[in-house]
């Protein structure tokens, strides 16, 4: 079921020129646009890697990742029910967050007909109690998603585009330590972020410091 956030993306980028809910070659578009096919994914990017892989094999394609910078949780006590509670998320995911993803994704980015745009959104989010749930399950069933509004824009096309998420005071030689302490990320997320650039051949491995893999960008190499 589509969310609204998915439709108010859709409608955003497509504008009134769009082409929506194409069929092309088996597979369902979201927008077309001057010839170029918009896919909206909240879900992750992994999902629609092969999708991807088979589209821009002939046409451009434009995938949009949402992220929720800022999230409302709207508690209703049933579908269609009042409203019990209204909280601010305490989750606040930043760019850096689509490493997360990117990692089942950059087999495919970078490439020359793919562009990435990560959208650092404002997101209202309905949620309804679950009376029986799973063991270990959510104790709520999320009914939709709205977006509030756009924060930040984040255009990727190529791996130096990525390459501008590394902070400028970033040693030439670096460990994922040093990601973490100047990005102000968790450990486990600058290793993920260094195996994306590595997949992407933008950075690489020179050496070892206190059991930890060294980094530089691969132009710094090829300047060395």
């Amino acid at each position: 079921m589509e969310t609204t956030l998915h439709r108010q993306l859709k409608e955003h980028y497509g504008g009134e020129a769009a082409c929506c809910e194409v069929r092309l070659g088996g597979y369902r578009i979201d927008a077309v646009v001057n010839g170029q096919l918009i896919e909206v994914q909240s879900a992750p990017l992994g999902a629609i890697r092969d999708k991807v892989r088979t589209l821009v094999e002939q046409h451009d394609v434009l995938v949009i990742k949402p992220l929720a910078a800022r999230k409302t949780l709207i508690k209703l006590k049933k579908k269609n029910g009042p409203v019990v509670s209204t909280r601010a998320s305490p989750r606040r995911e930043t760019v850096c967050d689509l490493f997360i993803e990117l990692v089942n994704f950059v087999p495919l980015f970078p490439h020359p007909r793919l562009t990435l745009d990560v959208l650092l959104t404002e997101q209202e989010e309905d949620r309804v109690p679950v009376l029986r749930r799973r063991r270990r399950g959510k104790d709520y069933r999320v009914l939709d998603r709205r977006l509030v509004t756009v924060v930040e824009t984040h255009r990727f096309r190529t791996a130096d585009d990525v390459l501008e998420l590394l902070p400028a005071d970033l040693p030439a030689e670096f460990t994922t330590a040093d990601l973490a302490r100047l990005l102000s990320i968790p450990r486990w997320l600058a290793q993920k972020m260094a195996y994306c650039l590595r997949r992407m051949e933008a950075i690489e491995v020179v050496g070892v410091s206190a059991r930890s893999r060294l980094y530089q960008r691969r132009k710094d190499a090829r300047a060395a």
